[in-house]
């Protein structure tokens, strides 16, 4: 039978331990920039600005359009002038048929349309002995431009590639900032599996000094009152055991799920620390300006502005052309439309002069003033910041390792203290108090250890989202770079 549970336990053991998954943290880091939920987040919105960008471009290329009407049937009572100039109701009984191309292109320089065009119709009149007409327009140009003084197109040729441009460094930031979340998820379940861990060596060792107290109680060389500490720090270690397996189990479905992988039993190394390297200031503002999407953000914010006032300023004067030349042709002999054209030609300039408005359009500049005397404040000031942070984050950098290095020391110190003062319990030399005092100093070295090594990694990839650069290989950071671990 004892064969039997031993083969069972060993079976079971081994399940467990084919179903968990062995990751670092550069593991963590590269599946996350492929299957995470932040990943597939930037990678669709990425694909969003390039296609608008794609359609910007076109905007400036021919377009070719068939426009057609197939058909239109009426049969209502309509009021129409006659050739004396009086209004006279008709039944009209007629099914239109027409078609046409149109050729447009954008004029960038002037800011208009120009379009080439072509149509043809049939109407067909129910009732009448002569009841179908044609009518022809081999070709006529076109151009229509809304404003002289104002071109849009200008605007956006300035505009539209600095968005672009925008969104392609956002996009690396992102893959970043990808780094930075799964360090967080992935430190976060490293500290819930060190708390576990001590967690359970505390409760045997509890339960060792437990059995120890009671022997040296029974022969009158403790007061009861140790007793009772001891047991009371056991009930503390037995909650300490369950309060961090919920933690564990809350951790690793946090990590699984945004790594999106098949199992929550997971076993992570602890990272080790980065090669010493140095990072001066000004490399780093000065790669930062360079790589980061804030900077191509503040010339697009101001541009924007700027185009609101220039809009409003030729606004108060509206000057707007049109002209047309063709020809044309029309009679009930589709055959004979193509012998004789007609010319047809117009052009039309529309001038608007606000009069009196009661201060709307002066109100209207005046507010995209204003807007652009926010702008430029607002830029300046994100431009303090942004170098403040940078500077910050740099100093901060340059005394990470040392603060790393402290902790790592301080730690093995206290495990130290902790082993020396627990073989003095045991002989006698110390109180329990004093073996408390060393267990949690033990602990707390412990946990200020791996929160330094996370604060190291975290600053590592922060700093490189910050400038997109990679200090250590001395390299920009793009799109298909991969992370250093």
């Amino acid at each position: 039978m004892k064969k039997i549970f031993f083969l069972v336990f060993v079976i079971s053991q081994s399940i467990a331990f084919s179903q968990s998954q062995k990751i670092t943290l550069s593991k963590a880091i590269d599946i996350a920039k492929k299957k995470s939920p932040d990943y597939k987040r930037n990678v669709n919105t990425n694909q969003r600005n390039y296609w608008r960008y794609k359609n910007y471009k076109a905007s400036f290329l021919p377009e070719l359009r068939l426009n057609a009407t197939l058909p239109d049937y009426s049969n209502s009572i309509r009021r129409i002038t006659n050739d004396a100039g009086q209004d006279i109701f008709v039944n009209q009984n007629q099914l239109l048929v027409e078609g046409g191309l149109s050729l447009s292109q954008s004029v960038a320089y002037t800011g208009g349309v120009l379009s080439v065009n072509t149509n043809l119709e049939r109407i067909e009149l129910f009732g009448l002995d002569d009841n179908i007409r044609y009518s022809v327009i081999p070709f006529t140009i076109r151009y229509t431009q809304n404003s002289l003084l104002y071109n849009p197109f200008k605007w956006d040729k300035k505009i539209e590639p600095l968005a672009y441009e925008e969104s392609k460094r956002d996009f690396i930031e992102n893959m970043e900032q990808i780094s930075v979340t799964t360090s967080r998820l992935y430190f976060r379940l490293l500290k819930a599996q060190k708390q576990l861990d001590i967690a359970k060596i505390n409760l045997s060792n509890q339960d060792t000094l437990l059995k120890i107290t009671k022997g040296r109680f029974k022969v009158g060389r403790i007061a009861e009152n140790d007793v009772l500490q001891v047991e009371l720090t056991l009930l503390n270690s037995k909650n300490s055991v369950t309060n961090n397996t919920i933690e564990l189990k809350r951790t690793s479905q946090d990590l699984a799920r945004y790594l999106e992988l098949d199992t929550e039993n997971l076993e992570l190394d602890i990272p080790e620390a980065l090669p010493l390297f140095e990072v001066k200031f000004e490399k780093a503002l000065a790669e930062a300006e360079q790589n980061r999407k804030a900077v191509i953000e503040f010339r697009r914010r101001r541009l924007e502005a700027e185009r609101e006032v220039a809009a409003q300023r030729n606004n108060r004067i509206n000057i707007g052309l049109q002209a047309n030349f063709g020809v044309s042709n029309n009679g009930d002999d589709i055959n004979t439309l193509f012998d004789n054209f007609n010319q047809q030609q117009s052009v039309s300039l529309r001038l608007g002069i606000p009069i009196f408005d009661w201060g709307v359009s002066k109100s209207r500049r005046r507010i995209a003033k204003a807007n652009l005397d926010l702008t430029n404040n607002d830029i300046n000031q994100d431009r303090q910041e942004f170098e403040q942070e940078i500077y910050l984050h740099v100093l901060n950098w340059s005394n990470q390792r040392d603060f790393l290095l402290t902790a790592e020391k301080a730690k093995e110190i206290a495990k130290r203290r902790y082993d020396i003062s627990r073989k003095r319990y045991k002989l006698g030399k110390i109180t329990i108090t004093d073996l408390n005092i060393a267990l949690q100093e033990k602990d707390r070295a412990v946990f200020d250890y791996l929160n330094s090594l996370e604060r190291f990694w975290l600053d590592y990839y922060t700093l490189r989202q910050l400038t997109l650069y990679d200090f250590i290989n001395d390299r920009k950071i793009t799109a298909v770079d991969n992370t250093y671990n």
